[in-house]
């Protein structure tokens, strides 16, 4: 990699033409980190394809670059689905940039409620030796944070939805979108408060935040980026959950326990344990599953439980080899001498967060002295309560 004269950035791999993901629904903040990174990167194009043609049957694209439009085109749904027209169209239209030579790098604008994993993943996966994806942005008003976050409304509703069978919310997108990239593009806004940014802060603690007013966005969006480190960063199993934190009225509370939830208890609770806090998440452990790893992931009121497949522990030895090792680093780090990596480990982050009352209801949920002590086998005959949220 070679430097260039425009301040020490990295000149794209010969023959290869660099590709930035910026993502975000924020509509205002992603179209001034896309403008930024135009006016500052010499050959730079921005692709955007627009879904909310999507009711006419296409999807339009438009690529253009600081001095505006250079061309338009649009792409038929694929099974009435928008997302996957973006899907089938976004890899050979960057091959097309490409093969033309003239385009150093190509920001992808990813239209309001599409997720920067999935098509950081196409990209990496279908493109051809031809592009790299140098880099991962989503696109942050603070001021728009909290509303975001809270927002529970379906995609659908709000008119934000990627495809006719799309069941998102606002908030859970969102929180997606916010904490997949390793880099945020933050808008500079008269609106937001030392709470907004504390609430940024402790959401994604890893994130480098480049204001797009005067940060280095260009060499953010050309510093690479690794789609497996962020696809684990991310798996329930060993996610980068955020630490402890209490700023500016804004507080993250981490409970982590070894001990396994009562199935009934838990889901008696799940109500005002979701709403207690903006966002939650993290990986749990119940009673009458005591193999499996649960995934917690809740925003704006909701939540979502998914099976997360097994816990380690539970695994024979042969196995391992099979598991990918940040996976097992992660484990090890919660290894009990008794049951392995089984634990609860959940976060809570919130303006005005009760850490005491969400403690005590989390607690309470556990088992109880008794019940733990009767084992895995009686535990096993306890109520199934979450046989419907994990469809069995």
């Amino acid at each position: 990699m070679g430097a260039h004269a425009d301040g020490g950035r990295p000149e794209p791999a010969a023959g290869r033409m660099d590709v930035a993901v910026v993502a975000g629904l924020h509509a205002d903040a992603r179209a001034a980190a896309v403008a930024r990174l135009l006016a500052t990167v010499p050959g730079s194009v921005a692709l955007h394809h627009d879904l909310s043609t999507a009711a006419h049957g296409t999807v339009t694209r438009t690529v253009r670059d600081a001095g505006g439009v250079l061309s338009t085109g649009e792409a038929p749904l694929v099974n009435d689905c928008a997302c996957c027209a973006l899907r089938e169209d976004l890899v050979p239209e960057l091959e097309r940039l490409a093969e033309g030579g003239l385009t150093r790098l190509a920001v992808v604008e990813l239209w309001d409620s599409v997720e920067p994993k999935a098509m950081a993943e196409v990209i990496a996966g279908h493109g051809s030796d031809a592009l790299r994806l140098s880099g991962v942005i989503t696109a942050v008003d603070p001021s728009l944070l909290l509303p975001y976050l809270a927002n529970g409304d379906d995609l659908m509703e709000a008119g934000l939805a990627a495809a006719a069978s799309d069941q998102r919310t606002v908030a859970d997108t969102w929180a997606r979108q916010l904490e997949y990239p390793p880099v945020l593009a933050v808008l500079e806004s008269e609106d937001a408060d030392a709470e907004d940014r504390a609430l940024l802060a402790q959401l994604h603690p890893t994130a480098r935040q480049v204001l797009i007013g005067h940060g280095d966005l260009a060499g953010a969006a050309l510093g690479g980026f690794d789609v497996e480190a962020a696809a684990a960063a991310q798996h329930p199993a060993c996610a980068l959950l955020p630490a402890e934190a209490d700023d500016s009225g804004v507080s993250t509370f981490v409970w982590h326990r070894e001990r396994p939830f009562h199935p009934e208890r838990l889901y008696a609770a799940l109500e005002d344990l979701t709403c207690a806090a903006a966002r939650s998440r993290g990986r749990f452990w119940l009673a009458d599953r005591p193999d499996t790893l649960l995934a917690w992931d809740a925003a704006g009121g909701a939540l979502c439980v998914e099976n997360a497949g097994p816990w380690l522990a539970s695994l024979p030895d042969a196995a391992w080899e099979m598991v990918p090792p940040v996976r097992r680093a992660a484990a090890a780090l919660d290894w009990h001498p008794e049951h392995g990596d089984c634990c609860q480990h959940l976060v809570f982050t919130s303006p005005g967060l009760d850490r005491d009352g969400l403690a005590q209801v989390l607690e309470s949920c556990l088992l109880t002295d008794e019940e733990y002590a009767a084992g895995r086998a009686a535990w096993k005959t306890l109520p199934p309560a979450f046989d419907a949220l994990l469809e069995v």
